[in-house]
């Protein structure tokens, strides 16, 4: 296999549909121009029309070497969706997905690998990729200073590597690597099948201690997708780990199982049974938010003496989650528990009386209370304040003149949405400021024509109309 020194680098020639250099050609200039662009439905449009998805530039690179050079997973997905070959070997004696391990992204990789590449690689091809990857995840910026040469200094900034992970991007001479190897490895090795041990995993993801990391976040994907019983033990034995990092990835993991195998006979069992005890157990306020907003995605007898024990606990990221313990499926919140949400209404954190005022909407008892303490929080100088506490009044079932004018006072805000759910509010009243409402609401753009706020418009002008026709009906 080759050496390291392999990473591609996109060309800067284009054509003249992107305003860049013109290159004489058909379909393939124009899908490596659509490339470089990151025009991902320009490539599938091309892709449609018959360009090859294997197109090389002038260097002999082919379309799917410059995503991966430009970090560009949407394209890189494009194209492999196309029929572009990942294991193509390069002149260079590289392929593809080597320069994608290289890379460093995860989620072109991921985009790269594609499905069943255990199937397809053979197992010395998964061993040197392995290599790689894990070469790069021990020596990091190292190995960016001797292949450029260069002494520094190194630049890294955070960037997103997909819809929700973030990653460092590392930049020296020219070269720009990300350092998402850690989840490259591990998702590398669980293609190739290797067994890797559940602490070495774990220690992997808690390197960097943010569940929004791409180290983290594929290692968790990837525990949860094991379904032997010796996988889930080692992974919840964590929770009396010393360390509360690891303490707080096991939370985690329980809370992404709430998200799987809801149909099976057994979901959630043995997750509420470890995280009820575990809810009465953990002394760090931090990791027992985590367990207690794990906790809060199942349905568990205990959930509501979970939420009393921790009410008045004084740590806010605590509160923050018990409200959700005392969501009922429409019946009535017992004594205790209404008592707790009634203090959590009026709590001094603003984001604690958000959570509590949704929890307790439904609930008659609480309905003043609730609507006392959203009022104000309308006009909170934090626009997501006022923007949330609107959505929660709108759909409140509280239709007292005071809810109505709040409402109609939110069609000033600058925030179209505000503007849309105060409307959305004002029509369920059926309210005569209504039409008015929606006039100022203004324009919807796409991606709106099936939202059930715009299309309450309709609705309440049909039970106007019927109200209307009742009405001439009993006077004649």
């Amino acid at each position: 296999m080759p050496g390291r020194d392999t990473l591609g680098r996109a060309s800067a020639t284009g054509d003249t549909e992107y305003g860049l250099v013109e290159v004489n050609g058909g379909p393939g200039v124009r899908l490596l121009a659509a490339v470089r662009a990151g025009d991902v439905e320009r490539v599938r449009d091309l892709l449609g029309e018959g360009a090859d998805p294997d197109a090389v530039d002038e260097d002999g690179l082919p379309a799917l070497c410059v995503a991966v050079a430009a970090h560009d997973a949407p394209v890189a997905r494009a194209l492999m969706e196309g029929g572009a070959t990942a294991d193509r070997v390069l002149p260079d004696g590289t392929t593809p997905l080597w320069r994608a391990v290289d890379a460093g992204s995860h989620a072109v990789f991921e985009a790269v690998l594609g499905p069943e590449a255990s199937l397809r690689l053979p197992e010395a091809s998964c061993a040197a990729l392995i290599a790689l990857a894990s070469d790069w995840y021990r020596t990091g910026v190292t190995e960016v200073l001797r292949r450029t040469g260069a002494t520094g200094p190194v630049t890294t900034v955070r960037v997103e590597d997909d819809e929700y992970d973030w990653v460092d991007e590392v930049s020296l001479g020219g070269l720009i690597v990300r350092a998402g190897h850690g989840a490259i490895l591990s998702t590398l090795e669980a293609a190739c099948r290797v067994p890797t041990p559940v602490d070495e995993l774990i220690a992997r993801a808690v390197r960097q201690p943010d569940e929004e990391h791409v180290d983290w976040s594929a290692v968790r994907w990837l525990l949860v997708r094991r379904r032997d019983d010796a996988s889930w033990s080692a992974v919840v034995a964590h929770r009396h780990h010393p360390d509360p990092v690891h303490r707080r990835f096991v939370a985690d993991y329980l809370r992404t199982r709430s998200f799987c195998d809801v149909d099976h006979p057994q979901y959630g069992k043995r997750e509420t049974e470890v995280l009820a005890a575990w809810s009465a157990e953990e002394t760090d306020s931090g990791v027992l938010a985590k367990v207690l907003g794990a906790f809060t995605e199942y349905e568990h007898p205990a959930l509501e003496a979970a939420g009393l024990r921790h009410a008045g606990h004084p740590d806010p990221r605590v509160r923050r989650e018990v409200p959700y313990a005392f969501l009922t499926n429409g019946g009535p919140h017992s004594p205790a528990g209404r008592e707790a949400l009634l203090a959590l209404v009026c709590d001094p954190d603003t984001e604690v009386r958000l959570r509590a005022c949704w929890v307790s909407g439904g609930d008659e008892t609480l309905r003043p209370d609730v609507t006392r303490a959203l009022l104000p929080m309308t006009e909170d100088t934090d626009p997501a304040v006022r923007r949330r506490a609107t959505e929660i009044l709108a759909a409140s079932p509280d239709r007292t003149p005071a809810v109505a004018d709040a409402l109609t006072a939110m069609l000033d805000a600058d925030d179209q949405l505000v503007r849309l759910e105060a409307a959305w509010g004002l029509a369920r009243r059926d309210d005569p400021r209504t039409e008015e409402a929606y006039e100022r609401v203004g324009p919807l753009g796409p991606g709106f024509e099936h939202d059930h706020r715009a299309g309450e418009l309709l609705h309440f002008k049909w039970r106007k109309q019927d109200a209307e026709a009742a009405a001439s009906a009993t006077a004649s």
